[in-house]
């Protein structure tokens, strides 16, 4: 059941504004003024909060200067923990929103130090899931701490996208320990394609929505990511009810993309949603 208004509630708040990071990489004022642009939209209700690495705080204050209306952003920590206190001094000096902190466990950290210094997080926390034998272990500790994860789905080489049956596993056990997850890092399109100018497989983030539904019904979620037909894709969302959508949100809460028109514009395309009259 694809409905409710110009967004639906399937796609609400699905697309996190990463326009900084490649592939995009757009300079930081023109992310800021592309950001409020899109929350003045029809679309608004798709779009989630502006990413900025913790690094990139202290130009922000520059750009955003003495703004009056806070802008609503995630921040990355790809250095862990550590960077922790230094963005809270950041943010607290900022006119920003933090939705969220989206946090990268450092190499040889474990769940319990990673738990204990999570304490110290001022917004909703995001860890980002290694990909080896930690990951069962860490999406077990955060079962029940209100933390969410993060997990990467492809980057600038082949090896950094995972195979169906890795994603699958994944989701599987995020959902199995009742953590609510985003993903991050090459999910360009809707559906799953290969990309014409370096050849990666490339998930799609519907794809991912409907692995997430399947993963909560008991049905294939290894095979619902190497679909590629759009008009499946399409009935399958379609088919829906309320109470599956509000499921499968709970579960795959938003990815990072570097455009926010490109996902509004495949999911149009593919009848999932209709600009209001006289709108583009």
């Amino acid at each position: 059941m694809v409905d409710g208004g110009p967004i639906p509630a399937l796609f609400a708040g699905l697309c996190d504004d990463a326009a900084v990071f490649p592939p995009g990489l757009a300079p930081l004022p023109d992310a800021v003024m592309a950001h409020d642009e899109h929350l003045d939209a029809w679309y608004a209700d798709l779009v989630g909060p502006l990413v900025i690495a913790a690094t990139a705080l202290g130009d922000l204050a520059e750009v955003l200067g003495d703004r009056e209306t806070p802008l609503p952003v995630s921040v990355t920590l790809p250095g862990g923990p550590a960077q922790l206190d230094g963005v809270n001094e950041a943010v607290a000096k900022l006119p920003v929103k933090l939705d969220a902190l989206e946090i990268a466990v450092p190499a040889g950290m474990g769940p319990d130090e990673v738990l204990a210094a999570l304490s110290r997080a001022t917004a909703p926390v995001f860890v980002e899931i290694p990909r080896d034998e930690r990951r069962i272990p860490l999406l077990a500790a955060l079962s029940g701490t209100g933390h969410h994860a993060k997990f990467r789905t492809g980057g600038v080489r082949a090896d950094l996208y995972p195979g169906e049956a890795e994603l699958a596993a994944a989701v599987r056990a995020a959902v199995g320990a009742g953590v609510p997850f985003k993903a991050t890092a090459g999910l360009h399109h809707a559906l799953r394609n290969t990309d014409p100018e370096t050849g990666f497989e490339q998930h799609g983030f519907l794809n991912l929505m409907l692995a997430t539904d399947a993963v909560l019904t008991g049905g294939d979620a290894e095979a619902v990511l190497a679909e590629r037909d759009g008009a499946v894709i399409a009935e399958r969302l379609r088919a829906l009810d309320a109470d599956r959508v509000a499921a499968v949100r709970a579960g795959f809460t938003s990815f990072g993309t570097c455009s926010i028109t490109d996902p509004l514009t495949e999911l149009a395309g593919l009848g999932l949603l209709e600009a209001p009259r006289g709108e583009a």
